[in-house]
C-alpha cells in the first residue's frame, strides 16, 4: 500500500473551496473542528432543531441546514450513520450537489453496497481515519494525527486523490501515515473486523468467559475483573508493541497458557464461522440485512441492544466502575458514539 504524509499533501487543493460536513457525531465533530484549525473553510450541516447547534456553536464552526450546507460546499463530506445516508442523499445532498462537487465519506459503505449512487459528474473520495472521532481530535491537538486510509471512486475532475490526500492531511491523517486503498477493501475489512475481532468477537468471548466463570461457581466480581477489566492491560500493550511485545510484557506463565491454550479456544470452528461472516460480508448479505433491519423500523437491533443491557456482566460492572470514578468518560465522550 502506497504510504503518505504532511510532506505530499498539497493543501493549496483545499483553497477558496468550503467543506460541508454533514452531520455532528464522533467523526463529524472531529473532521470539522480539524479542518477549521487548519485554516479551512468549514460549514457543518445539521438537520433542523438539531440538539449538535449548541455544540457547533460552542465550538466556534458556522452551521446551516443539510440543504444550505450541501448547496454552499465545494466538498461534502457525509458524516451520518451508514444506515442514515441513503435518506439524507437521497432528501437532502444529492439534488443540491454542485456540478463537478466532490463528495466525500469516512466509510465505503454507501458506495460499495450501492445503498448511495452519486452523479456521472461528482468526484467521489473517502477518507477513513483509523480511531474513533475522540481520538482523531485529541491527536490532532496534541500535534500528532490518526492514520488515515483514502479511496477514489470517482474522478471527472483529474485531482480527486489530490484532493483526499489534501483533507486527509488536515484533519492530522499526514502526520501518522495516510493509506492508499479501494472502496471495496475498506468496507469488506472494516466490517469483518468489527463482527469478527473488535467487537462481536471480542464482546462474546469477554462475555462467554465471564458465564463459564460465574457458572463455575465463582464470585460474579472476580469474573468482571479476570475476563473485562483486565482486558484493557492486555489491549494497550499489543497496541503499543504488537502481539510479541504484549507477551514479553506479561508473565512466563500466562504466555505459556496462551501459546497452548488461545489455540484450543479458537481453533478451526472460530475460523471457519469467520470464513462465513467474511462470505456474507463480501456476497452483500450483512449490507442487505442491516438495510433491511433499519427499514423495517430496527425492532430487532433494540432488542439485541435491550438483552445486552440486562446482562449479569453490565450489572456486576456497572457496580465495579462505580468504584473508580477515574474511569467515567468525559461528557464530551457520552455525548458522540465512537464509529
Amino acid at each position: 500500500m502506497k504510504v503518505f504524509y504532511d510532506r505530499d499533501a498539497d493543501r493549496r487543493v483545499l483553497s477558496n473551496k468550503t467543506i460541508a460536513v454533514i452531520g455532528y457525531g464522533s467523526q463529524g465533530r472531529a473532521h470539522a473542528r480539524n479542518l477549521h484549525d487548519s485554516g479551512v473553510d468549514v460549514v457543518v450541516g445539521l438537520r433542523a432543531h438539531s440538539r449538535s447547534e449548541a455544540i457547533a456553536r460552542e465550538d466556534g464552526l458556522r452551521f446551516a441546514s443539510v440543504e444550505e450546507a450541501t448547496a454552499m460546499a465545494d466538498v461534502v463530506m457525509l458524516l451520518v450513520p451508514d444506515e442514515e445516508q441513503p435518506a439524507v442523499y437521497l432528501h437532502s445532498v444529492g439534488d443540491r450537489l454542485r456540478p463537478n462537487a466532490y463528495l466525500a465519506f469516512a466509510h465505503g459503505f454507501a458506495i460499495h453496497f450501492g445503498t448511495v449512487v452519486p452523479p456521472k459528474n461528482a468526484n467521489v473520495f473517502m477518507v477513513a481515519p483509523k480511531s474513533p472521532g475522540r481520538l482523531v481530535r485529541s491527536e490532532y491537538e496534541a500535534g500528532r494525527g490518526t492514520p488515515c486510509l483514502i479511496a477514489v471512486h470517482q474522478d471527472p475532475s483529474g485531482n480527486t486523490r489530490e484532493l483526499a490526500i489534501a483533507y486527509a492531511a488536515a484533519i492530522g491523517g499526514g502526520r501518522a501515515g495516510i493509506l492508499e486503498t479501494t472502496f471495496k477493501d475498506e468496507t469488506e475489512t472494516d466490517l469483518f473486523g468489527e463482527q469478527a475481532v473488535l467487537c462481536g468477537g471480542v464482546s462474546a468471548l469477554v462475555t462467554a468467559g465471564f458465564e463459564t466463570l460465574v457458572e463455575s461457581g465463582y464470585a460474579p466480581e472476580m469474573a468482571y475483573f479476570e475476563c473485562l477489566h483486565e482486558l484493557k492491560l492486555i489491549v494497550d500493550l499489543m497496541h503499543e508493541r504488537g502481539i510479541g511485545g504484549m507477551r514479553e510484557g506479561i508473565s512466563n506463565t500466562a504466555e505459556y497458557g496462551d501459546y497452548t491454550r488461545g489455540p484450543r479456544i479458537v481453533g478451526e470452528e472460530v475460523r471457519k464461522a469467520m470464513r462465513t461472516v467474511l462470505g456474507e460480508i463480501q456476497d452483500g448479505s450483512f449490507a442487505r440485512e442491516w438495510v433491511r433491519e433499519h427499514a423495517a423500523g430496527s425492532g430487532g437491533f433494540d432488542r439485541f441492544r435491550e438483552a445486552a443491557r440486562s446482562h449479569p456482566i453490565e450489572q456486576v460492572g456497572e457496580r465495579l466502575r462505580a468504584l473508580m470514578p477515574w474511569l467515567a468518560p468525559q461528557d464530551d465522550e457520552l455525548k458522540f458514539r465512537v464509529c
